[in-house]
Order: structure tokens, then C-alpha cells, then sequence
């Protein structure tokens, strides 16, 4: 009689295979929760990092035009000497690899501005102090607090 019962208990496990449509429905359902939740994190984790990336080009591109006017330009920061700040000199003369590109699209700057003061600070003019133009695209601005911000970080 034991044997038969043990026989019985066997049998019937051995036919119970895979899950039960409640159980696969749970876990759906736990799985949609998830990637409700976890997708428009990673979203703003990469706009983070694209605009992170983007600050620090213009921080290395104030750094190199800080470099440039003082190696290049004897530290005199007047109307003739800002003229000659531009992209091509910067690259031209060592301070910038060429080219440079916008790291958020991977498109090659065509152009930059730096704003100085005559005493060799950067200023904001009209709320800019440091812009990134593509060569295909719209230009990125980044404000004087913006970019000694990076500096320090």
C-alpha cells in the first residue's frame, strides 16, 4: 500500500510540466512595471551625459583660448587681439585638436566665440559666454557660470 501511494504522488508530479497561466502572467506583469519605470531613467541618464559632454567641450575650448591669448597674444585682450581668437588659429596653432567635434551629435564645429572682458574674464554677453557652432545644426550656448562651473567640478 505504501508503495502504491508513493507510486500515485510520483505520477502526479510527474505530469505537472512548466508554469501555471497565473504564474507567467505575474511575471509580465512585474516585468512591464519594470521597464515602465526603468526606461525614462536610462533616457535621462544619456541626455545627462550629452549635455555633461558638451559643457566640458566648452570648457576645454575657453581653457585653449585662455592659453592661446596669453602664449600667442602677450595676455593683451583688446578689440585686435579677440579678433584673432577663432577656431581655425586655435586649431592652426596647436591648443585644439582638429577637428573639434559637438560630442552630443558627433558633428565637427565649424565655428566658436569666446566672450572676454579686457582684463581677460569671461563675461556673459546677452546671457552667453562660450558657444559651439556645428558645422551643420544649431549652435550651443553656455553661459560664463556654466563653464567655470565645469572648471572646477
Amino acid at each position: 500500500m505504501l508503495a502504491q501511494a508513493i507510486k500515485r504522488r510520483l505520477s502526479k508530479e510527474e505530469n505537472q510540466k512548466g508554469f501555471t497561466l497565473i504564474e507567467l502572467l505575474a511575471v509580465i506583469v512585474i516585468l512591464g512595471i519594470i521597464a515602465v519605470i526603468a526606461i525614462p531613467l536610462i533616457g535621462n541618464v544619456i541626455n545627462n551625459a550629452k549635455d555633461d559632454s558638451n559643457l566640458t567641450t566648452a570648457s576645454q575650448v575657453y581653457n585653449a583660448a585662455r592659453l592661446y591669448m596669453v602664449s600667442e597674444k602677450g595676455g593683451a585682450y583688446n578689440s585686435t587681439t579677440l579678433a584673432d581668437l577663432t577656431l581655425d588659429n586655435l586649431q592652426g596653432e596647436g591648443f585644439l585638436d582638429d577637428p573639434v567635434y559637438l560630442p552630443s551629435t558627433k558633428i565637427e564645429l565649424s565655428g566658436v566665440t569666446v566672450q572676454f572682458d579686457t582684463d581677460g574674464k569671461l563675461v556673459d554677453v546677452s546671457g552667453v559666454a562660450v558657444t559651439l557652432t556645428p558645422t551643420s545644426g544649431t549652435a550651443v550656448n553656455f553661459s560664463a557660470e556654466e563653464v567655470l562651473k565645469a572648471e572646477k567640478d
